[in-house]
């Protein structure tokens, strides 16, 4: 899922979304139509294309995935998902109850996929009577969807890193400048070893080292908290921001944690990594470039200390 303060930063999402609602209803006009982003848990409802609607959905509404139609929807095939007349299905469980309390008993549901194959969410079609949707109908929503999906694979390219998927530098920057940032720490790491991965074995090589680092810092970052990311800067450099985390024993033992994950290796070659941290206040008017610099200060210390281990900025460095 693209995460919604990323897509907060997309120039004209709510417009574009906006006129993609319009073209859809210009196919289908007495049915509600909305877009979705899905996660593993939850849908949310991003744009609707009618307010005044006897069906009882809302923009930003939260919705337990396990609860939903979309969850039912085939990604890998991509196929749409048709229900005519719920009210008749004998195969939906608990749902058609869930469906009655918001009032939908016709449902069509799009998929909406990235470039590389990564869901994003759903162009979705509702109404509170039995509908059909004709052939000719579904496929033209189905173009509206691909060329919506087009739009966020070319927003996405600008806040990604091309090689490990993980947010750029221009991301991070772009976060500290337009959101209003709550206290956290910010991680500074690069891998002791990886130069010689680099000379030894090749580039190949060491983008694939690059590739399962980033796949570490994915699984590490979504364990506290949807606001946590990974960045990285270049080379074998790269940023977790972990928000709403400020004391000294919490910071050490997400440190630690990260150590662990970075310094276990099945291969001839081993790495591990080493760690600068700087925590920062919740709008204390600390610019970003200074936060780098402490950590970078901090992640010196840490490479003389031994590497394999972290430092916390401390004032002094």
């Amino acid at each position: 899922m693209i995460p919604l303060q990323e897509l907060h930063m997309y120039k004209n999402f709510d417009e574009l979304a906006s006129d993609v609602l319009a073209l859809a209803k210009e196919i289908l006009p007495d049915k509600l139509i909305y877009i979705n982003s899905l996660n593993d848990k939850q849908q949310i409802i991003l744009k609707l294309s009618d307010t005044n609607t006897s069906i009882l959905v809302t923009e930003g509404m939260v919705i337990n995935l396990n609860e939903t139609l979309c969850n039912r929807i085939d990604f890998e095939r991509n196929e749409p998902l048709i229900y005519e007349d719920i009210s008749r299905e004998t195969c939906l469980n608990g749902l058609k109850r869930t469906l009655a309390d918001v009032n939908i008993n016709a449902y069509l549901g799009i998929p909406i996929s990235l470039f590389d194959g990564e869901r994003f969410g759903t162009l979705c079609v509702a109404h509170h009577e039995a509908s059909h949707f004709d052939k000719k109908s579904v496929e033209m929503l189905q173009r509206i969807a691909r060329m919506f999906s087009y739009y966020l694979d070319l927003e996405r390219l600008a806040y990604r890193d091309s090689l490990t998927g993980l947010y750029n530098r221009q991301y991070l920057y772009k976060y500290f400048e337009d959101f209003s940032v709550t206290e956290g720490v910010l991680f500074f790491l690069d891998l002791d070893g990886f130069k010689k991965v680099n000379d030894v074995y090749g580039h190949e090589t060491g983008d694939l080292v690059l590739k399962e680092v980033s796949l570490r810092l994915q699984k590490f970052v979504k364990e506290p908290n949807d606001d946590a990311f990974a960045v990285r800067l270049g080379g074998d450099e790269f940023i977790i921001n972990l928000p709403r985390i400020s004391s000294t024993e919490e910071i050490s033992q997400r440190a630690e944690q990260l150590i662990n994950y970075l310094n276990t290796w099945d291969t001839e070659y081993q790495l591990s990594a080493s760690i600068g941290i700087v925590p920062y206040s919740a709008n204390g008017g600390v610019q970003l470039n200074t936060l780098l610099k402490n950590a970078d200060n901090a992640l010196y210390r840490a490479k003389a200390a031994g590497k394999n281990n972290y430092k916390i900025f401390n004032g002094y460095c």
